[in-house]
């Protein structure tokens, strides 16, 4: 069985047992689960059930395995022959998760 869910403006295709890596969330450190109940489609070889926009009653659950920081992404901005220069860096959090269940 997989499923595609929608979280943070993207969309990723699971099956049970997968590891992903989603956008970091603003939630308890304690908080060992994650619920997702923007199912777009749930799908078990030829079968599958497609939501308008989101499946009824269809979710994924999510085991946290760790919180990390993607590499660095550095940028310049520059004008010539004006000596202007601007330097900029950006890590984006992420969360591993692992996919525990998919319920349709």
């Amino acid at each position: 069985m997989y499923a595609i869910f929608e979280d943070g403006g993207k969309q990723y295709k699971v099956s049970t047992g997968d590891k992903v890596l989603i956008e970091l969330k603003d939630q308890p450190q304690e908080q060992a689960e994650i619920t997702f109940d923007k199912v777009l489609l749930v799908g078990d070889g030829t079968d599958a059930r497609v939501g308008t926009p989101w499946v009824e009653g269809a979710t994924v659950t999510a085991k946290v395995l760790e919180q990390l920081k993607t590499p660095k992404v550095r940028g310049v901005k520059f004008r010539r022959r004006k000596g202007y220069v601007k330097h900029w860096g950006h890590r984006q959090g992420m969360l591993k998760v692992e996919i525990a269940a998919i319920n349709a």
